[in-house]
């Protein structure tokens, strides 16, 4: 049959691909597709169309997509070419660089991480790998200890099970923080350059260091310094199937809180997370088997981490015996408040600065406001976040908590839990729960509302076109509730640079902001409310009712 050019651009792309490609499945997904196209067949030739006629873009969250093969998914040749780049990156900017890499559970972590570690080194960067695969905040630890140019974690934290990633952190003045622009952009560039060229063609070596156990233990040893138990506290603890629960197993008994009883289906790595829709916390029926658990053993707290344990998630039994997760924002200001408390008692810096993103509950300016700490709102994401100046304390309501940035920068699910488990040590000895704690929030705070919609969607198009439609016809009420100002964020907005963003002001002080997901294909709506009128009972229930008017109000936005 006639293939014509455009067709015989592709098929040759491909082939090219393919000829430089270790992996013998991703080789073979090619051939089939390649075959398949070059007889005729339509879906073939969309596959390849897909696969090839971009590539993943190398930004401030490193790359993070589906494995398969071409330039638009997670492979070995991807990876490949995003470590030559970012080796070549890291050389012109020191003469003598060095880097760490480590990896989770996922399907083909420890293999990217090795090709990481083999480029890097063939290249003559000093290169350190982690023994195994282990959390995400124990290689951004690793990034401060070892004192070294950079850091590369490979994972796809809670993304679905067919996904991987691949995360860049900066040591020196970036303090072990990940990537933000132009330093991205730099590095893109790099990998541009380098992907002209194939693959075996780059110098490799396998002069790196295998790390031992001495950058774990000593992560564990500071952890634990976090907080300790005033009383005993009963908790379960779920690992998502992702590598949280070594570390987290050796950090809680440090700090004295002993070992928790396991949901056993999720306590080990497992790369097709058998037991979840989704491995994120936040996911509705994700906890299920962790409440269960917490039921049957009479715990006074249930833990999980998601996947590469760099967020935490937290359920408690309420005052009638039900047990309920608390959201992001209620652990978030929860531990704010214990961070200003630190701060007001001298242990920690004098001064200094609470910071959320912007998505995340106003109710942490009120604590930096009682507390007469300075405060910052950033853009979402913990490379914002964990470089805000002089940082006591950050936190983001997708579940992230920087509870001591003095040991990682960036959110860390174990030291959050340590943190936790100490509230709640406390209160227990006190004789109070954690449902008096918010009495006692909403009484000298006011009580802070929060609901999030989050739509999911095949067609990433259909994102663009609901910003578009919301943009095109910009609300003046959401329910009952009166507009006063839109801040567009989509040109560059105050101090923040351009995003697509919408931040909905309403009568009253409440609060919806509207953006895509930078991490899935998803839509996501942010509504806050808070309310400092009456009991604490009676703030809560005021707040709420905002928030559900709300809610039910941007649903029908977004449907019509």
């Amino acid at each position: 049959m006639t293939v014509d050019a455009a067709s015989a651009g592709l098929l040759a792309a491909a082939n090219s691909w393919r000829d430089q490609d270790p992996d013998a499945t991703t080789r073979a997904e090619l051939d089939d597709l390649v075959t398949a196209a070059a007889a005729g067949d339509a879906p073939a030739h969309a596959a390849l169309v897909d696969r090839f006629s971009s590539r993943l873009e190398f930004g401030t969250a490193g790359l993070r997509g589906e494995l398969g093969a071409g330039p638009r998914r997670m492979n070995r040749v991807l990876v490949t070419q995003a470590a030559a780049g970012l080796a070549a990156y890291l050389l012109a900017r020191d003469p003598h660089p060095s880097i760490v890499i480590g990896y989770d559970g996922r399907r083909n972590s420890e293999v990217f991480a090795r090709d990481t570690a083999t480029i890097m080194a063939g290249a003559g960067v000093t290169t350190t790998l982690l023994p195994r695969h282990l959390p995400t905040p124990v290689l951004a630890f690793a990034v401060r200890h070892l004192d070294t140019s950079a850091g590369v974690m490979v994972t796809a934290s809670h993304n679905p099970a067919n996904d991987n990633g691949y995360k860049v952190y900066l040591g020196g003045a970036d303090q072990g923080s990940q990537i933000v622009p132009p330093e991205d952009g730099l590095i893109a560039a790099e990998i541009a350059r380098v992907s002209a060229v194939s693959i075996t063609d780059l110098p490799r070596s396998t002069d790196f260091i295998v790390a031992d156990d001495t950058i774990l233990d000593e992560y564990v040893r500071q952890t634990a310094t976090i907080g300790h138990p005033a009383a005993a506290v009963s908790f379960v603890y779920s690992a998502m199937h992702g590598v949280g629960w070594e570390t987290a197993k050796l950090v809680f008994e440090a700090a004295g809180f002993g070992t928790p009883a396991v949901v056993t289906e999720q306590i080990e790595p497992d790369a097709a997370f058998p037991t979840v829709a989704f491995p994120n916390p936040e996911e509705p029926g994700a906890m299920d088997l962790t409440l269960a658990r917490a039921l049957e053993v009479g715990a006074d707290l249930a833990i999980v981490n998601d996947p590469d344990a760099d967020r935490l998630a937290v359920a408690v039994p309420g005052r009638d015996g039900v047990w309920r997760r608390l959201s992001g924002n209620e652990v978030g200001y929860l531990l704010g408040w214990r961070a200003a408390e630190r701060a007001a008692a001298g242990s920690a810096t004098e001064g200094g600065t609470l910071a959320a993103s912007i998505v995340s509950s106003p109710a942490l300016r009120a604590i930096a406001a009682e507390y007469r700490l300075g405060y910052e709102d950033t853009l979402t994401g913990f490379k914002w976040i964990s470089r805000a100046e002089n940082l006591l304390y950050g936190f983001e309501e997708a579940l992230g908590y920087l509870v001591d940035p003095h040991i990682v920068r960036d959110k860390d699910g174990i030291s959050a839990a340590v943190d936790f488990l100490s509230l709640a040590s406390e209160l227990k000895a006190a004789g109070r729960s954690i449902d008096d704690h918010f009495d006692d929030f909403a009484d000298r705070f006011g009580a802070f509302a929060s609901s999030q919609i989050s739509l999911r969607v095949d067609d990433l198009s259909r994102i663009a076109q609901m910003m578009d439609a919301l943009r095109a016809t910009l609300p003046t009420t959401i329910g009952t509730i009166a507009v006063d100002r839109i801040d567009d964020f989509i040109g560059g907005f105050d101090q923040y640079p351009a995003g697509d963003i919408l931040r909905i002001h309403l009568s009253g002080g409440s609060r919806v902001i509207v953006r895509p997901s930078g991490t899935e294909p998803k839509l996501k709506v942010y509504i806050d409310a808070s309310s400092a009128i009456g009991t604490a009972a009676e703030r809560r229930a005021a707040a709420q009712s905002v928030v559900a008017e709300l809610d039910a109000g941007m649903r029908r936005l977004l449907e019509a």
